[in-house]
């Protein structure tokens, strides 16, 4: 499975504390109840906002994982640029993109 579980596991970080305290005690035991990809589960283990936001995870998900990882907002934000900058397009999920980078959409 793929970005579904890990949408699941941004889920239950955001909304559970003993979630959390197991990603930070045992993360790779907590991975492993989740049927991530290799590219997420090493997206999770290096704490790559980026590459969760390239893979198709949901920019609100995403936010309150940053602020678990103490990540401030610029830094979120610029996180998920460089995302794109490294990884490509967003691939899948609300913010696939069918454009390319350097691309005007809408006028904007």
């Amino acid at each position: 499975m793929s970005l579904y579980a890990a949408q699941k596991l941004l889920f239950h970080l955001n909304r559970d504390a003993a979630v959390q305290a197991r990603f930070r005690d045992d993360k790779a035991a907590l991975l492993g109840d989740y049927e991530l990809t290799a590219e997420e589960h090493d997206a999770f283990v290096a704490g790559d906002i980026g590459k969760l936001y390239v893979l198709g995870a949901n920019g609100q998900l995403l936010m309150h994982f940053a602020a678990l990882l103490c990540m401030p907002w610029a830094d979120y934000i610029e996180a998920m640029r460089e995302g794109v900058r490294r990884h490509g397009p967003v691939r899948a999920g609300i913010y696939a993109m069918t454009t390319s980078t350097d691309e005007k959409v809408a006028g904007v």
